[in-house]
């Protein structure tokens, strides 16, 4: 028999993980190309053959997504499998729709099948969209457990977005290591927040080969998930993070959805910030889908620096990337801040983009008046840093999980914010956790 003709569609990460698992060494299939989608400059590559086994001594080319159509055709597709997140169920049936109807059968892999069974217990933190609070949650997971004496280490869901092969598996164990690797705006947004706390942590695109790494090191492995995507390990408690401010989101984006109703535990974030009634929608949803699932109430207050610099002046609002793109909110923690503090005016960067950041308002036009902190590569974080020092504005607001004045050199006064998970009431973390241990 011939071997299924396969493509995959993806977005540099989890793509990857399903080929790797499921199609790398598998003769009863031929995967003849990925396709690319939510993250700049991926299509055009290949998947090295270096990583692609011995089935694809030239590798797997990497096509943009718009080109499915045109490839399923053309290559005579059998099978089209959808590998990438935190898009609408509406959105997944319109690509299923397309393929169907270019000739392909349209699939969505499960999760038994792609997550990894470890040695050591695995804590998993996944939520229902991007920018619900999965950061916070983690360290303060990691926190628990630290205090217990536990040896952890924390695997992050793949940003694989330099060259492929050399980050086939990557362990950073200090600052020096994201210098070693290249590491872009968005990897450092979710690397030194765990290595300030003295946290290993490791990532890359072979989690077979990372997991066996990592849990020889540990007493506990910690998932820390990406965008609302589902864990690539086994879990043996699954955390997921919701967010009143997006209500009914939990229902209506994959995989977001699939996750609530996997969870052990549920935590609904941003209570300080949601109306109450959009927090009783949340715990309704989350009742009809998993009623089994402990509920944990929680806020992520903000702490600045120095607010005193931020009352009365024009401030610009520079917000973590992803979830202003994909993840579809409308501010963050630096408008928060800027409301707060008493801004007198939270000004417009879009008449000052530069480069790629115009393509990003193109691509995302709901953006609105912020500044997503993007950064996919230097190119990228250098047209951030001429956006920002272009605005015209007294003062810069950084939103983003780390300082990007250590990264991009800014022309004008800037303060940053941060955030932590703050649980209200009982049943708590601490609680969950005591009995996982």
């Amino acid at each position: 028999m011939q071997p299924t003709k396969v493509l995959i569609m993806g977005a540099a990460g989890r793509d990857f993980h399903n080929f790797n698992l499921l199609y790398r060494n598998n003769d009863q299939y031929k995967v003849l190309a990925f396709t690319a989608a939510q993250i700049p400059d991926i299509e055009g590559r290949i998947y090295p053959p270096e990583l692609a086994g011995n089935l694809y001594s030239e590798g797997i080319p990497i096509h943009h997504e718009d080109e499915l159509e045109s490839l399923i055709q053309e290559k005579q597709v059998d099978e089209v499998v959808f590998s990438y997140s935190d898009v609408s169920h509406e959105y997944v049936m319109h690509q299923a729709a397309l393929v169907n109807a270019a000739g392909a059968s349209f699939v969505l892999l499960n999760t038994r099948k792609t997550m990894i069974k470890s040695t050591k217990p695995v804590v998993a933190i996944c939520a229902v969209r991007t920018g619900c609070g999965k950061s916070q949650t983690t360290r303060a997971v990691a926190s628990i457990l630290k205090k217990m004496d536990k040896k952890l280490v924390v695997v992050r869901h793949p940003m694989p977005y330099g060259n492929l092969v050399a980050q086939k598996c990557q362990r950073f164990a200090n600052y020096d290591d994201l210098k070693k690797h290249d590491c872009t705006i968005e990897e450092r947004e979710e690397y030194e927040p765990h290595l300030a706390m003295g946290s290993i942590i490791y990532a890359g695109i072979d989690y077979e080969e990372i997991l066996a790494k990592a849990q020889v090191e540990a007493d506990v492995v910690i998932w820390d998930g990406g965008n609302n995507d589902t864990p690539f390990f086994k879990p043996d408690l699954h955390i997921v993070v919701t967010d009143p401010l997006r209500p009914g989101h939990e229902l209506r984006y994959y995989p977001g959805e699939t996750n609530l109703r996997m969870a052990d535990v549920v935590i609904i974030n941003k209570e300080g910030s949601a109306k109450l009634e959009d927090i009783e929608k949340v715990r309704e949803n989350t009742h009809k889908l998993n009623g089994k699932a402990t509920v944990i109430d929680a806020v992520s207050p903000i702490s600045v620096e120095d607010s005193a610099i931020i009352r009365g002046k024009r401030v610009l609002a520079v917000e973590d990337g992803p979830t202003l793109t994909h993840g579809e909110m409308k501010f963050g923690a630096a408008v928060v801040a800027a409301k707060k503090f008493g801004a007198a005016e939270i000004v417009d960067p879009r008449p000052f983009l530069e480069g790629t950041l115009k393509e990003t308002f193109k691509l995302y036009p709901e953006i609105g008046a912020v500044l997503p902190a993007m950064g996919y590569g230097s190119a990228q974080m250098k047209d951030l840093e001429t956006t920002i020092n272009n605005t015209d504005c007294d003062v810069v607001i950084i939103g983003t999980p780390i300082d990007l004045r250590k990264l991009i050199n800014l022309n004008k006064p800037a303060v940053r914010v941060t955030y932590d998970l703050q649980e209200v009431g009982k049943p708590n973390l601490e609680d969950v956790l005591q009995r996982f241990a």
